[in-house]
């Protein structure tokens, strides 16, 4: 499987509303280019799950960095969000260790749906972001 040498791959729950805006945020504040996106549920998402030998039925942010290794929970969205600006809140979590900061991220991933909603389908980027999704 061929990936961008030089890109980490966020793999998201593409149908979650919250997750959806996250992608967003991160797209924006991505000012060097690191990131590229798949929704999980996507066939490439789960090419890549298989690929690096995940569970596919992963129900977690993945973050893949081809040739070296990936990260699930809230070891994912520290190492995302340790590499851009802003985030100073999320950025907190790494005062916890991995197994605290992980009871706090299965809480909110188990909720996200209740909070704040899915949408039917995986979103569809518009074209100006559209190259940020493999």
């Amino acid at each position: 499987m061929e990936f961008p040498k030089d890109k980490q791959i966020i793999l998201f729950d593409g149908i979650c509303n919250y997750c959806n805006d996250i992608v967003n945020e991160i797209i924006e504040a991505d000012k060097k280019d690191l990131f590229r996106f798949v929704p999980l549920q996507s066939e490439k998402g789960q090419e890549i799950i298989k690929y690096i030998g995940m569970n596919l039925n992963v129900d977690s942010i993945v973050l893949y960095q081809p040739g070296y290794a990936y990260y699930v929970k809230s070891e994912a969205v520290l190492k995302i969000v340790n590499q851009l600006k802003g985030f100073t809140k999320i950025k907190l979590l790494s005062i916890f260790p991995s197994q605290i900061a992980n009871l706090g991220y299965n809480y909110f991933a188990k909720n996200r749906y209740k909070w704040y909603g899915k949408k039917e389908t995986c979103m569809i980027p518009t074209p100006e972001i559209k190259s940020k999704f493999l």
